[in-house]
């Protein structure tokens, strides 16, 4: 997810975004720890866009 794409998102879709990113950041979590997780590349995707995301929300929350 571009950060562009979220500046256009009000506060309550980014906490929304946020929350669906930590369910698939669990989801690999959990196929990390069965061994099902065949795209390791996917848990820094994740962590960045959560931290995107995080960072928007609280320039939002300033302005």
């Amino acid at each position: 997810m571009k950060a562009s794409e979220l500046r256009t998102k009000s506060a309550e879709e980014i906490r929304k975004e946020i929350e669906s990113l930590l369910k698939a950041q669990f989801g690999l979590r959990m196929q990390k720890a069965t061994q099902q997780l065949t795209n390791n590349s996917q848990f820094r995707k994740i962590r960045r866009d959560i931290a995107r995301a995080r960072t928007l929300l609280t320039e939002k929350a300033g302005a």
